[in-house]
């Protein structure tokens, strides 16, 4: 391992070499803008591509286009240009297009504090784009674990031919921290399935009988043999559009049954103390690393508080929660926002159970109010 001062932006760019990322379409936009000066350098070094595109839109359309073209791709935007980028990430859903989407989440709506963390945009992550669909969406909390996610993201992208969001914030995309980067021959990477089937049999979007390890069919690259449609139109296993019921309904029960089958692989969190716990604390992002200190605190003082630190926020760990929060009478959420995962969390353990602990004004949550909201729970248990 080789240790080094790396910020949390430039750790979600080596993570991205390490993964395999060979392409890169981006536009400037803080708190991202390092992800792309770095990849800008490193790409070329590996064989890799990178392109400035004039605008968000046509960065997530080269980002797909590469990726159906066989390369591992990426971009990486923060709130404005993430709402631009809907569009297109409803098209790689519709298309089973597997690529990576970093989203360093600052203050808003609208342009709002460019260099302010927020984590405002994760309801935005899960429904930004119309219509029914899964996403898988992850969060990390260090500049360590930036690195790690990136690696996990491009492997689900591709184990699962879906769009992965990245969802960071400006706290830990500009933070410093002293991490060891593994060793890139030691990293386990997801390759992309080949098929053997001759041409003229291949369908990109087969709808196998229902089944562990059949929900995904392969894709194959642009350019080596299989013609193959895509389309934003609902299709049919050829990729050719169809109005059928028939053939529109087993897609979208295969494209929801291959995440949903999955989710004890999907499902990545921190859970600690949880089983001896009056009173639990959710956390995620930036705000998770002022839940820790608060948990620690109150534990100084006597207090049975558990912590459960979520790194997969999309899908929902439904179960998880549930479990950690069965037996208990309150649940404390902290987050940089109005409370958009606490609405998740009342819907599995009950409103009369959460407790919010929010910031939206561009300034970070502090211990000190988690911990405040623990004391006065436990004066109410």
């Amino acid at each position: 391992m080789t240790a080094r001062l790396m910020q949390g932006d430039e750790a979600c760019a080596e993570g991205a070499v390490a993964a395999g990322c060979r392409f890169f379409a981006g536009y400037p936009i803080t708190p991202a803008t390092e992800i792309a000066e770095v990849l800008s350098r490193r790409l070329p070094q590996v064989g890799g591509k990178f392109i400035q595109m004039e605008d968000e839109l046509a960065s997530i359309a080269a980002v797909i286009g590469a990726s159906v073209g066989g390369a591992k791709a990426m971009t990486a935007t923060s709130g404005p240009g993430f709402s631009l980028m809907q569009e297109n990430i409803g098209y790689a859903a519709m298309t089973e297009v597997p690529c990576v989407i970093v989203d360093v989440q600052r203050l808003g709506p609208s342009t709002g504090r460019p260099t302010s963390p927020s984590q405002g945009d994760v309801m935005q992550a899960r429904w930004g784009t119309h219509g029914d669909h899964p996403i898988i969406a992850l969060s990390p909390s260090s500049v360590r674990e930036t690195f790690d996610l990136t690696v996990q993201a491009f492997n689900f992208a591709e184990r699962y031919r879906t769009p992965v969001i990245l969802l960071m914030d400006e706290l830990i995309g500009h933070m410093r921290e002293r991490i060891e980067l593994p060793d890139p021959e030691t990293l386990d990477l997801e390759q992309r399935s080949d098929t053997r089937v001759p041409p003229e049999w291949y369908k990109p979007f087969e709808n196998f009988p229902e089944g562990p390890n059949v929900n995904v069919p392969p894709l194959v690259p642009f350019g080596e043999g299989y013609r193959y449609h895509l389309t934003g139109l609902h299709h049919d296993e050829r990729g050719y559009p169809t109005n059928r019921p028939d053939e529109v309904q087993p897609w979208l029960e295969r494209i929801f049954r291959k995440i949903e089958s999955s989710l004890s692989d999907i499902l990545l969190y921190e859970a600690n103390g949880v089983d001896n716990a009056d009173i639990l604390v959710i956390a995620y992002g930036g705000a998770a690393r002022a839940a820790r200190h608060a948990v620690e605190r109150g534990r100084e003082r006597g207090r049975r508080v558990g912590f459960l630190r979520l790194k997969t926020i999309w899908p929902f760990p439904e179960e998880v929660v549930e479990y950690a929060a069965s037996r208990l009478h309150h649940v404390v959420v902290a987050e940089l926002n109005r409370g958009q995962l606490a609405l998740e969390v009342e819907r599995v353990v009950g409103r009369h159970k959460v407790r919010r602990v929010t910031r939206a004004d561009g300034e970070m949550i502090r211990p000190g109010q988690i911990v405040a909201a623990i004391e006065d729970l436990e004066r109410a248990v």
